[in-house]
């Protein structure tokens, strides 16, 4: 049941992702908005989720699983987001790649924390 988790998860997620980078393609001057979006909303969403989870008894492994790693798995992308890195240093646009790389790391790492006290915080009004 795990595998099937993780396939449908990320069928969805990889399918979630292209059309989101097809809705949103990189700026005139070559910074990967899309990309960027997609990755910082996938460290938000995974904050809350995994933290919400932990906690909660009644989700089944397999909807952690399929939703965690499965769809947010497929729908963020490190290796599109090196190579977009590498790809704009070479063409010589290096603010806008050092941009790029600060904003991922910073906002996803900003988010990820986000997303665990937004979940923190729905717990505490839960319990209240």
């Amino acid at each position: 049941m795990n595998l099937v988790a993780l396939v449908v998860g990320g069928f969805v997620g990889t399918i979630l992702r292209y059309e989101l980078e097809n809705f949103i393609p990189p700026l005139p001057n070559g910074f990967p908005l899309g990309i960027l979006l997609i990755n910082l909303l996938g460290c938000l969403f995974l904050g809350w989720f995994f933290t919400v989870t932990s906690v909660r008894r009644n989700i089944r492994p397999e909807i952690r699983l399929g939703l965690g790693t499965g769809v947010t798995g497929a729908f963020t992308t490190f290796s599109t987001f090196s190579v977009q890195s590498v790809d704009l240093i070479q063409k010589g646009y290096f603010f806008i790649a050092a941009l790029y790389i600060l904003l991922s790391i910073m906002g996803g790492l900003l988010l990820t924390f986000a997303g665990v006290r937004l979940a923190k915080a729905q717990r505490k009004e839960e319990t209240a």
